[in-house]
C-alpha cells in the first residue's frame, strides 16, 4: 500500500512539472539548472567519500579529543564536502554507533553550521555577471576520462564532474530566473511587519526541506536577489528559514535510527538551528542594520550578494557564540530528556498460546545512515551481533523447555530440570522463524550494501562478522533438533533413557551460563583464555563420560540399539551447540578492531560477542 501511494505520487508529480515546464520556459530554465546543482553537490559529495576512503572517518573519531578540535572539524569537514547535512548525519551514524561522545558531537554541528557559510561566500563573491560555464567545460572532458583510470582516478574525476555540474548549474539558475522573473517577483508580495518576515522565513523552511539541501536554497536566494525577484530583508528572512530547514533532516534521520544517543545529537541541531533563528528573527531589524554598517564600512554597501553571505554569517556565529559556553550542560539536558531505554531482561516474551503470534524480528541497530562510514557500519554489526546473540541463547532456553532466568544461575533449579515439559510450550522452529531468521537476514543484507573501500582490517572483520553470525544460527539450528527428542523422552515417566536426557539437558544449560559469564567478563587475557580452555576440557570430559554411561546401559539391557543411537545424535547437537558458541567467541581473538568497537559501544546487554572485546 504505501510503495503504490509512493508511486501515485510520484506519477502526479511527474505530470504536474511536466504541465509547467510546458506553459513557461523559464520556469523549465530555472528546474533544470537547481537539477544541475543539486546533482553536482551529489557527485561532489560521493566523490570525495570515495577518495579519502577511511581517512574521513578517521578524522573525525580522532577530532573529538577536545571541543575546539571538534568545531574545527565540523568547520573543515564542511567547507570541503559543501554538505552540512552529509557531516552531521556521518555524526549522528558515529555517535549512534557509540565511536565519538555526545559533547564532541555537538561541537562538531557548531562548526558544521560555521562551514555551511562558506559555500554562500563562494557564490556570493562569484556575482551575478561572472559566467562560470565556461570553466565547466573542459572539467566535463577531464571528470568523464579520469574514470578510465583505476578507481581513486574515477573518484577524482566524481569529484571534477560535480565541480562542473555545480558551475553549469549556477548558470542555468541564473538564466531561469532572468526569464521567469517577470512572472515572480515576489517583492510585489511583501506584506507588512512580522507576518511579512515570517513568510518568506516558511519559504526557506520549505524549500531547504524539499530540496534537501541548504546551499541549494540559498543559492535560489542569491539568484532571485540578484534578478530583483526578492529584496535584502526578504532573503534575510529565507536564510533563516534555510537555516531550520537544514536540522529537519537530521532530526528526521536521528529519530528513524532508534538509537538514544542519535536521537539526542538530532535534537541537539534542531534546539541550536531554532533558538539560533528564533533570536536572528527577533533582532532582524538590528542585524539588517548591522550588516547594512560593515558592507558600507568595506564598500560593498551596494553588493546584495555579499550582505546576504554576511548575513548567513553573522547568524550562525551568533547561535556558536550562544551556545559554546552551555555545551557541557546541554550534554547533560539532553541525556536527562531522552534517557536510555531500560533493556529488557528477556527479549521473547510470547506464551505458546497466545493465538496473535508477534511479528518477525528486525534488527535494531542497523540504522542505513551507518552506511555511509565503514567504523560506523562496523560499529552497528557489533551491536546487532549482540542482539541477535542475545536472541540465540533464548531460543536454545527455550529449546530445553526452561525459562530464561536460568541462564544466570550458577546451578539450574534441579526441579525444572527433571520437570516435564509444559503442554503448551515454546517450539524452536516457530521461534527461529521468528526472531533469529528476520535479524540474521538483515545483518547478511546490510553487510551486503556496504559499498565503501575496506583496508584488510575492515575485511577480516566483515569476515568474522559473517562468521559469527552463522555459528549463531547453526547453534539454533541444532537446539531445533535436539528438541524434538528430547520433549519426547522427557514426557515420559521415569528410565534410564529420561535420565540420560535430563543429564544433556543438565550439561547445556550450564555450559550456556559458563559461555555467557564468560562473554560478560572483564578478565585478563591469560585468564580468559584459561578459563575458555577449561570450558573446552569440561565439554569434552562430559562428551566422553556419557558415551561411557551410554555402552554401560546397552551391556546392562537398560537401552536398545535405537535409544542408544538417538542419544548419540543428541549429544552431537548438544556439543555442537556450545563448540559454535565458543566459535563466536574464539572469532575476535587477537581482533583489536572488535575490541575497540565493543569498549566505545558497550552496554549493559550481556551478549556472546563481548567475549571479542577482553583487555590485552
Amino acid at each position: 500500500m504505501k510503495q503504490y501511494t509512493r508511486i501515485t505520487l510520484l506519477i502526479l508529480i511527474i505530470v504536474a512539472l511536466a504541465g509547467s515546464f510546458w506553459f513557461s520556459s523559464g520556469w523549465l530554465e530555472l528546474c533544470a539548472g537547481l537539477a544541475l546543482f543539486l546533482f553536482g553537490m551529489q557527485c561532489l559529495e560521493e566523490g570525495l567519500r570515495q577518495l579519502a576512503g577511511g581517512k574521513l572517518e578517521q578524522l573525525l573519531s580522532s577530532s573529538t579529543s577536545t571541543p575546539f578540535k571538534s568545531l574545527m572539524f565540523g568547520m573543515c569537514g564542511t567547507f570541503v564536502l559543501q554538505s552540512s547535512t552529509l557531516v552531521s548525519l556521518l555524526t549522528i551514524a558515529f555517535i549512534s554507533a557509540g565511536l565519538i561522545q555526545l559533547a564532541g558531537g555537538i561541537a562538531i554541528l557548531f562548526g558544521t553550521n560555521l562551514g555551511a557559510t562558506s559555500g554562500i561566500w563562494l557564490l556570493a563573491m562569484a556575482g551575478q555577471n561572472l559566467s562560470l560555464s565556461p570553466l565547466a567545460l573542459p572539467l566535463l572532458v577531464f571528470g568523464v576520462l579520469s574514470g578510465f583510470f583505476g578507481e581513486k582516478s574515477k573518484a577524482a574525476g566524481r569529484i571534477v564532474l560535480g565541480i562542473a555540474f555545480i558551475f553549469l548549474g549556477i548558470d542555468q539558475i541564473k538564466d531561469g530566473f532572468a526569464s521567469f522573473g517577470g512572472d515572480m517577483d515576489l517583492t510585489s508580495y511583501e506584506a507588512q511587519g512580522v507576518l511579512g518576515s515570517l513568510l518568506f522565513v516558511l519559504i526557506g523552511l520549505l524549500v531547504t526541506v524539499v530540496l534537501q539541501s541548504s546551499h541549494a536554497t540559498l543559492m535560489l536566494t542569491l539568484a532571485a536577489l540578484a534578478g530583483g525577484q526578492v529584496d535584502l530583508v526578504q532573503g534575510f528572512a529565507i536564510a533563516i528559514g534555510s537555516n531550520v530547514g537544514s536540522s529537519v533532516t537530521t532530526a528526521f534521520v536521528g529519530s528513524l535510527g532508534g538509537n538514544r544517543s542519535g536521537q539526542r545529537l538530532a535534537l541537539a541541531h534542531v534546539l541550536f538551528n531554532v533558538v539560533t533563528c528564533t533570536i536572528a528573527f527577533i533582532l532582524l531589524g538590528p542585524l539588517t542594520w548591522l550588516v547594512s554598517v560593515i558592507a558600507g564600512a568595506t564598500g560593498l554597501g551596494e553588493n546584495k550578494l555579499i550582505q546576504l553571505a554576511m548575513f548567513h554569517s553573522l547568524i550562525n556565529g551568533m547561535g556558536v557564540v550562544l551556545f559554546w559556553p552551555i555545551q557541557g550542560r546541554l550534554a547533560q539536558w539532553l541525556v536527562r530528556w531522552l534517557p536510555e531505554r531500560e533493556e529488557p531482561q528477556v527479549l521473547i516474551t510470547e506464551l505458546a498460546a497466545d493465538p496473535q503470534a508477534p511479528a518477525r524480528t528486525q534488527a535494531r541497530y542497523l540504522n542505513e545512515r551507518a552506511l555511509d562510514s565503514v567504523d560506523a557500519a562496523a560499529g552497528a554489526v557489533v551491536r546487532e551481533l549482540r542482539h541477535l546473540a542475545r536472541l540465540s541463547l533464548e531460543v536454545i532456553c527455550h529449546a530445553l523447555y526452561l525459562p530464561v532466568d536460568q541462564l544466570a544461575r550458577v546451578q539450574g533449579d534441579e526441579q525444572l530440570l527433571q520437570a516435564r515439559p509444559e503442554p503448551q510450550h515454546l517450539d524452536a522452529e516457530g521461534l527461529y522463524q521468528r526472531h533469529i531468521k528476520g535479524v540474521y537476514g538483515d545483518l547478511l543484507s546490510f553487510m551486503g550494501r556496504l559499498d565503501l573501500p575496506l583496508d584488510e582490517a575492515h575485511q577480516q572483520f566483515w569476515v568474522n562478522c559473517q562468521l559469527a553470525a552463522l555459528q549463531l544460527v547453526d547453534a539454533v539450528k541444532d537446539a531445533k533438533h535436539l528438541q524434538k527428542n528430547l520433549g519426547r523422552f522427557l514426557d515420559q515417566g521415569p528410565s534410564p533413557l529420561r535420565t540420560a536426557y535430563v543429564d544433556l539437558r543438565r550439561h547445556l544449560l550450564a555450559m550456556l551460563h559458563e559461555v555467557r559469564e564468560l562473554a560478560r567478563s572483564d578478565l585478563p587475557q591469560e585468564a580468559w583464555d584459561a578459563r575458555l580452555e577449561w570450558l573446552n576440557e569440561k565439554a569434552a570430559s562430559f562428551d566422553g563420560a556419557f558415551r561411557t554411561r551410554l555402552f554401560e546401559s546397552v551391556r546392562k539391557g537398560e537401552l536398545d540399539g535405537l535409544q542408544t543411537s538417538s542419544l548419540m545424535n543428541d549429544l552431537g547437537y548438544t556439543s555442537r551447540i556450545f563448540q559454535s558458541l565458543r566459535n563466536v567467541l574464539m572469532l575476535g581473538e587477537g581482533q583489536l578492531m572488535f575490541r575497540e568497537l565493543q569498549r566505545l559501544a558497550g552496554d549493559e546487554e550481556s551478549l556472546i560477542v563481548q567475549g571479542s572485546e577482553r583487555p590485552s
